[in-house]
């Protein structure tokens, strides 16, 4: 009991590692990228949730993905900006655990959903017949279930063995949040790479298989598409699809690995590859994802001309 009190009750402070001329830049971006990313995801949830015409699993994908980068935004902006504006780096022991899973447990939601809207779009494409009997509601929101027991069975190795870690060189996170890798860096316990390794695996280089092999197929199936317009639109989303991919899964693999493996990156180079992959994604997911949707377009239009939406004639 007298350990566990004593963890508890320790502290980590917080070391952005940014130069002093480049920090008010940095807090501009930041309170840049925190707000747009507010602004888009809150506008794209309550257009899909308050208009019965979006209930469709493609719109429900995108609402909870929205979810998930407005609540890992607010967990990770507040707290750099309040580090850079105020210097309250000081963070107790529960709290900064809290925010490494919160981070971790999105992160990995994030990263088995954008499989399962992979999935989606490939029975959509290769399947559009039988696409409504296979992606109904209730599969939907199981996959949304099961997206989130996965996340959780993979975070738990995490927990148990950060809790199990002992702190007696130094208090100092070489970061602006609480990071499992940058925890084990300072600990005194000995690291056991094949968590970050497996878990890498399985979340990383797995579900880019699944989504390279789902695109791969997409694109078979457009390029049999008779109208030149149809091949447009598969292709326009495919693309759009896959730089969303791109900037969520090459950096964190790249932080995550290496380090894993033994190969030490530099705070700046770490802190450019994390701040890229986490907080970059939410902020652009709306203007690829949904801005371009015209019936998202047209819902948002309707919700601040405050017209009432009436069904499609077909």
């Amino acid at each position: 009991m007298k350990g566990l009190l004593i963890i508890y009750s320790y502290k980590f402070v917080l070391h952005c590692a940014i130069e002093p001329d480049q920090k008010n830049l940095t807090i501009i971006s930041l309170f840049f990228i925190y707000l747009v990313t507010m602004i888009g995801n809150l506008l794209v949830i309550v257009v899909i949730t308050t208009n019965p015409h979006l209930h469709t699993p493609m719109f429900l994908y995108i609402c909870f993905l929205a979810i998930i980068d407005a609540v890992n935004s607010s967990n990770l902006i507040p707290r750099m900006l309040a580090v850079l504006l105020f210097n309250s780096s000081a963070v107790p022991y529960g709290p900064c655990l809290l925010q490494m899973s919160v981070v971790y447990f999105l992160g990995i939601v994030e990263a088995h959903l954008l499989v399962v809207m992979a999935c989606d779009r490939y029975v959509a494409v290769v399947y559009p017949l039988r696409y409504p009997s296979i992606v109904t509601s209730k599969v939907v929101w199981v996959s949304i279930f099961l997206v989130n027991i996965i996340a959780l069975a993979i975070l738990t190795p995490y927990l148990v063995y950060v809790r199990e870690l002992s702190f007696c060189r130094t208090n100092i996170l070489p970061y602006c949040f609480c990071d499992y890798s940058t925890m084990v860096q300072i600990s005194c316990t000995n690291d056991p790479k094949y968590i970050v390794i497996f878990t890498t695996i399985i979340t990383g280089v797995g579900g880019l298989a699944i989504i390279l092999f789902s695109y791969g197929r997409i694109v078979v199936a457009a390029l049999k598409i008779s109208s030149a317009d149809g091949k447009k639109k598969v292709f326009s989303t495919l693309l759009t699809h896959l730089l969303v991919v791109c900037l969520f899964y090459l950096p964190l693999m790249i932080s995550y690995i290496l380090p894993g493996i033994g190969v030490q990156l530099s705070a700046e180079a770490y802190n450019v590859l994390v701040i890229i992959a986490i907080m970059v994604p939410p902020m652009m997911n709306p203007i690829i994802y949904s801005f371009r949707n015209k019936e998202i377009k047209g819902s948002i239009y309707r919700l601040w001309t405050r017209k009432r939406t009436t069904p499609d004639s077909h």
